[in-house]
C-alpha cells in the first residue's frame, strides 16, 4: 500500500486557544424532533471552519488516528466510504430522542449519518457516525453448560446446542451535551467545562475559549449494546424485557480472574436475556468500557494489593476503604449518563433487572423507566475469592434477597491471600 504524500499537510498550526470567533457553518440544535434540524456534529481538524464540537471522533483511539498521520499511514484528508454500512437493524426513532434532558451522553441519530446527510457528506464534509448496528454471534462455554444443566433449551434460532447465540449489536461512542451534563449533574456548566479543561492538562482549549460549542466528544470508551430477540420487541412495554447493565471488568470478562463476579454475573444476565427472548420478550446487556469502576486497571491493581497485604487480610468490612484510599473515591462511574443508552434503545419498562447495584437501580428509575423484579446473581455461582466483595456490597446496601452478613462476618478474611513470586 503507497503512503500518502502528505502535500495537504499545512504549513501552520491553528491553536484553538485563539480560535477564529465565526458561527459554525452548521449550527447544533440538540433535542430537535429530526436529525437534519438538529444538524450534523463536525469534529474535522483538516477544515476547521466546518468544526461546530469540541474534541475528536473515536473516543480515546483519535490518538491513534493521529499517530497514523503522523506516520504517513493515513491521508489526514481522507473522507470514510460509507457504502454498505448502513445498520442491520432498526432502532428508533424515539420520543426520548428529541428530550434533550432524556440523553445527553450519545449522539441518538449517531447511526443515521449517511442517511441524514447524505449532500453534505457529497458535498466533502467530515460527518462520521458515532453509533453502529451489526449482527453477529456470540459464544460463552458457560451457555453450553447452562445447556447441559437443563437451565437453557437450544432452540437453534437464537442459541443453538454448541452454545452460540444470535444478536445485534450496536456499538456507540461518547457525545456530550455540555449543558445537558451539567444539569443532570447539578452544577454549571462553565464550571463542568472549566474542570474538564484544568484536570486533562488543558487537552481541549475550546471547553474553555467557545463557549457557542455545546458538543463535545470525550477521550474516553464508549459502551456496547448487545440484543437478543427481535430489536422491535426492546421497546415494547406489552412483552417481557430483562436486562442487564455491565461495567467493563477485562481481569474477569475476558479472562476468568476470580477475584470479583463480574464475568459469572454477565454469564447469568446473558442466560436471563435467552430464556426472556425465548418466551416471546428481548433481552438487553449494556456493556460500558468503565474498568475498575472507571478509576482504571492501574488503580484497581494496587487496590488488590493493598486488599491482600492491609493487616488481619482481606475481609468486606475493608472492601471499600482500601479504594479510597489508593484513589481518593470509591467510584467514578457516574451511573447518572448511564440510562441515556436505554432512552436510546426506546425502553419505558424493564420486567427483569440482573444487578444488585442501587448506583444503577435509582438512576433508572429516577429517569422515568419502571423496573419490575431485580435479580441477583446465585450463590451457586460466586467464585470463592470473590466473598468478599459481594458481602462488602450486601453490607453497603445493594440489593438482596438473601442475609446481610453481620460486623463480625465482615470482618472475617476471606478468599487467597496474596501469592508473592
Amino acid at each position: 500500500m503507497q503512503k500518502p504524500s502528505g502535500r495537504h499537510k499545512p504549513s501552520y498550526i491553528r491553536l484553538t486557544s485563539h480560535p477564529d470567533r465565526g458561527a459554525p457553518s452548521h449550527p447544533i440544535r440538540w433535542g430537535a424532533p429530526t436529525a437534519r434540524e438538529r444538524g450534523p456534529l463536525i469534529a474535522t481538524t483538516t477544515a476547521p471552519d466546518h468544526r461546530n464540537v469540541i474534541g475528536t471522533h473515536s473516543g480515546s483511539y483519535g490518538v491513534y488516528r493521529a499517530l497514523a498521520v503522523a506516520s504517513g499511514s493515513l491521508d489526514p484528508d481522507y473522507r470514510a466510504d460509507l457504502t454498505n454500512t448502513a445498520p442491520t437493524a432498526s432502532v428508533g426513532p424515539f420520543p426520548s430522542w428529541s428530550d434533550p434532558a432524556r440523553i445527553v451522553s450519545l449522539d441518538p441519530w449517531g447511526a443515521l449519518v449517511a442517511e441524514a446527510y447524505a449532500d453534505l457528506l457529497a458535498e466533502g464534509y467530515d460527518i462520521r457516525p458515532t453509533i453502529a448496528i451489526t449482527q453477529a454471534r456470540i459464544h460463552f462455554p458457560e451457555l453450553k453448560e447452562a445447556i447441559a444443566a437443563g437451565r437453557l433449551a437450544p432452540d437453534e434460532a437464537l442459541l443453538t446446542a454448541k452454545g452460540d447465540c444470535v444478536v445485534t449489536k450496536a456499538a456507540i461512542e461518547p457525545v456530550w451535551y455540555l449543558p445537558g451534563i451539567a444539569e443532570r449533574f447539578g452544577i454549571a456548566e462553565s464550571d463542568l467545562r472549566r474542570c474538564l479543561f484544568e484536570h486533562t492538562a488543558g487537552m481541549y482549549p475550546e471547553l474553555v475559549t467557545r463557549g457557542d460549542l455545546k458538543v463535545f466528544f470525550p477521550p474516553i470508551g464508549g459502551q456496547t449494546v448487545y440484543i437478543f430477540g427481535p430489536v422491535e420487541r426492546v421497546a415494547d412495554p406489552a412483552v417481557p424485557l430483562a436486562v442487564r447493565v455491565h461495567d467493563e471488568c477485562n481481569g474477569s470478562d475476558v479472562f476468568g480472574s476470580d477475584i470479583c463476579t463480574c464475568r459469572p454475573y454477565l454469564v447469568h444476565g446473558i442466560e436471563v436475556c435467552i430464556r426472556t427472548a425465548q418466551e416471546g420478550g428481548a433481552g438487553v446487556i449494556v456493556y460500558n468500557r468503565k474498568e475498575g469502576r472507571a478509576l482504571g486497571e492501574v488503580t484497581k491493581f494496587l487496590v488488590y494489593n493493598a486488599r491482600k497485604r492491609q493487616e488481619g487480610g482481606d475481609r468486606a468490612e475493608a472492601y471499600f476503604t482500601r479504594t479510597e484510599c489508593v484513589a481518593g473515591v470509591q467510584d467514578m462511574r457516574f451511573q447518572e449518563l448511564m440510562p441515556d443508552v436505554l432512552h436510546w434503545l426506546g425502553i419505558t419498562r424493564i420486567d427483569t433487572f440482573v444487578s444488585m447495584s442501587n448506583m444503577k437501580y435509582e438512576p433508572i428509575v429516577a429517569s422515568g423507566i419502571e423496573i419490575g423484579e431485580r435479580l441477583t446473581i446465585p450463590e451457586e455461582l460466586i467464585p470463592a475469592d470473590a466473598r468478599v466483595e459481594i458481602d462488602a456490597k450486601k453490607a453497603a446496601g445493594y440489593y438482596t434477597d438473601g442475609e446481610v452478613p453481620g460486623p463480625e462476618e465482615l470482618a472475617k478474611p476471606k478468599g487467597r491471600g496474596l501469592r508473592e513470586p
